[in-house]
């Protein structure tokens, strides 16, 4: 199973435990952890009605989850530089909360966390702990079934007040803590690849320059593997960034034997800041950002953006489409437009899994056009081999054609494939009532075990 990206958190709620009596006691015993431990338990969990060696276990979690949240060091229980930073408040209860809040939005993948509620709350989503998991899944932040993991930090955020109560994000106290705008981290979601290997080059050099941009650039390959093209680099990565604000541009001289001006570049103050490097580093844990600002709208609203808008905002409206309607059968997301070798370099729409009762991979494609062809069909067919799929989900605004009805239906017959048609007219009816989803999908299964029936 995949480890969780949120920290860990069991017994350290705030409800639970006090920080500051943890962080001196780890001063106190940092050198030894079974003393830290021990002085945990008998602070911590000695009236608690439960055995010993249960006692114990909990006291185990404390330690767990303060490793997790990067304040105790691994190998024993040290205080870290951010766990010593953090003691040297405790005496001072919302200056240490508010400082443990901005570590948990930088460094924890607090900000995911606030983008993801706040994103849900756009959807018109009513949010509870298993659709929230869900959610950031979908974001590519991992979270286990039933940890503690989301609760205990979003207690702690609480007790900062960047949750005024329960679900409702302060964005007042947000930015404060942060040191800026919740609006900045929505702009670095939008940020290609590209420029956010630049900007975290940048921003590892010891000045703030001015360089030259190619110097950047190789640094940006070297450190990060992210390949550029050099031609188009002012286009694609210079310019966004200096319209954002992040950098200052002038003309460079002309490099000796070579015809290009390279640009000088000079980080502005907004990148000096210390804070955006991590914010940039969340981002990246996210699957596909620019498909987010789609899945936070309502389903009708994204019908109509399949319906209207350019060509690109089409594509994406229908993808985050099909996202809703997976979602709305519990699937998990795996993947957005997977390619390269896993998918013998074509290109698959949306990949998802499920684990009830026996392991399942679906793979989805979606077409805005107005017939769904035998070639769609049978290149989706052709794609299984790869993912080894059990199911293709064929999502259409349109129709799907005679011909790719008939192709779908004998290979479902002489395989073990199910193949699922979603058209036009069936989007609408979800639109409307979205339990119908359950409708049209027993349709489909229903249709798919009769061409698969047993001669006995």
């Amino acid at each position: 199973m995949r480890r969780s990206d949120l920290p860990f958190g069991s017994e350290f709620s705030p409800s639970q435990i006090d920080l500051q009596v943890l962080l001196e006691l780890a001063h106190e015993h940092g050198a030894d952890w079974r003393a830290f431990e021990a002085a945990g338990r008998d602070r911590c969990f000695s009236t608690h009605e439960t055995s010993d060696d249960n006692k114990a276990k909990l006291a185990n979690n404390t330690k767990l989850s303060l490793r997790a949240y990067g304040l105790i060091d691994e190998r024993d229980a040290t205080l870290t530089e951010v766990g010593r930073a953090l003691y040297d408040l405790r005496g001072d209860a919302p200056a240490l909360h508010e400082a443990f809040a901005r570590h948990i939005l930088t460094n924890c993948q607090g900000m995911n966390f606030i983008q993801c509620v706040l994103d849900m709350q756009a959807a018109g989503e009513d949010i509870n702990l298993n659709k929230l998991r869900q959610w950031l899944q979908e974001r590519g932040i991992a979270v286990p079934r039933g940890g503690k993991h989301m609760s205990t930090m979003r207690l702690w955020l609480e007790q900062s007040g960047v949750f005024a109560s329960r679900y409702r994000v302060d964005q007042t106290c947000l930015n404060r803590i942060l040191g800026v705008d919740m609006e900045e981290f929505e702009a670095l979601a939008t940020f290609t690849l590209e420029q956010r290997a630049y900007l975290k080059a940048i921003a590892n050099l010891d000045s703030a320059g001015p360089h030259l941009s190619n110097d950047v650039e190789k640094l940006a390959v070297a450190t990060y593997g992210t390949a550029f093209n050099e031609k188009n680099l002012p286009k694609q990565v210079l310019y966004p960034l200096r319209d954002a604000g992040y950098l200052h541009l002038e003309r460079g001289t002309k490099e000796a034997g070579r015809g290009a001006k390279p640009f000088l570049v000079t980080a502005t103050d907004k990148l000096a800041n210390d804070i955006i490097t991590p914010l940039i580093e969340q981002v990246e844990k996210q699957a596909r950002t620019d498909l987010r600002p789609m899945l936070r709208k309502p389903l009708k609203a994204i019908r109509r953006e399949v319906e209207a808008g350019s060509r690109h905002i089409r594509g994406l409206a229908l993808e985050a489409l099909a996202f809703k309607l997976m979602r709305l059968i519990d699937l998990t997301y795996v993947a957005t437009r997977l390619r390269g070798d896993v998918t013998g370099g074509a290109e698959v729409d949306l990949v998802f899994e499920s684990t009830r009762l026996v392991f399942s991979r679906w793979q989805v494609q979606c077409k805005n056009t107005a017939r769904v062809s035998l070639d769609d069909v049978a290149k989706e067919v052709g794609l299984t081999h790869f993912l080894k799929s059990n199911a293709i989900v064929m999502i259409s605004t349109g129709r799907v054609g005679d011909e790719a009805r008939h192709y779908a239906n004998k290979i479902m017959a002489e395989s073990n494939l199910c193949i699922i048609m979603v058209e036009g007219d069936d989007l609408a009816l979800i639109e409307a009532k979205p339990a119908a989803i359950v409708d049209v999908f027993a349709r489909e299964a229903r249709h798919a075990m009769d061409l698969k029936q047993l001669s006995l």
